[in-house]
């Protein structure tokens, strides 16, 4: 494992063996698999102590969160924990004390796992990544950021750097839901994030989002569709269930069945308009 100083060098050794080279930060994840003997990469990048990729900044527009910034971190904002109450509650119950110190927001965007923690959160937040290697920086909405099944965008020369979070949730109504085997370090069979922005009794506005039902971590378009203008009534929830299952893809694994995650998941969804 090598070391860098600087930013600048960590990015010259993945431009120099793209490929070769894997970034290492808290290791929360790389480390069960290489504890399993499943992680094949031999050589790694320390960028834990960059302070380039650290650090929260806050302007009038928008939350700026370093690549580094760990969940503890992420709690110990007041603005974040004011504003964006959905990323403080997936890093509350992401893993023990222990993986929250060590753990860092871009390690889980990089992951790619749709059972991750944050990702619901941030795809209602219409979060965006910026992306870093030697040739530049790029801006990617995180709504395109996952391919696949442990696929994203990003190059093997390039790191997260910083996650931006634009600020423009006054007045909407949030709500996190994560259901797992037991209520603490447990990986989610079905997490909801969701937002709703109401107008009366009627919809204006809403945002959902469920990790663990797909491939990836998904943005509910139609399901939010369907709901925007109607009275939330109760014969609304129940037509947004309906609409809710055609934009699922949930599996059998060993954490759970497909069908558990397509029940759990409109039973989260009808606790969340309900309660709005």
């Amino acid at each position: 494992m090598k070391t860098p100083r600087e930013l600048a060098e960590a990015l010259a050794l993945l431009a120099n063996e793209p490929g070769v080279w894997r970034p290492f930060a808290g290791g929360t994840d790389l480390m069960v698999l290489f504890e399993a003997g499943l992680l094949a990469h031999k050589k790694f990048v320390n960028i834990w102590g960059l302070k380039e990729l650290k650090g929260i900044e806050v302007t009038e527009e928008q939350v700026t969160l370093g690549g580094l910034t760990t969940y503890t971190e992420v709690q110990r904002s007041s603005v974040l924990q004011e504003e964006f109450p959905l990323l403080c509650q997936a890093a509350r119950e992401t893993g023990g004390i222990a993986i929250q110190n060590r753990g860092t927001l871009a390690g889980n965007i990089a992951n790619a796992s749709p059972a991750g923690d944050s990702p619901p959160a941030l795809l209602v937040y219409d979060a965006e990544v910026e992306l870093v290697s030697t040739a530049g920086s790029r801006r990617v909405a995180y709504a395109d950021f996952h391919t696949g099944y442990k696929q994203t965008v990003m190059r093997a020369d390039e790191l997260i750097s910083r996650i931006r979070l634009p600020r423009r949730m006054e007045g909407w109504r949030q709500y996190y839901r994560k259901v797992g085997t037991r209520r603490a370090q447990a990986i989610s069979k079905v997490c909801l994030a969701g937002a709703i922005l109401m107008e009366g009794s009627r919809v204006a506005d809403v945002r959902l989002a469920l990790g663990s039902v797909a491939p990836t971590v998904v943005r509910c378009r139609g399901t939010e569709e369907f709901l925007k203008g109607r009275e939330l009534e109760r014969e609304t929830v129940e037509a947004a269930r309906g609409e809710l299952i055609k934009e699922i893809v949930p599996i059998d694994d060993i954490r759970s069945t497909a069908d558990y995650r397509l029940r759990v998941a409109c039973n989260v969804l009808a606790e969340f308009l309900m309660s709005a």
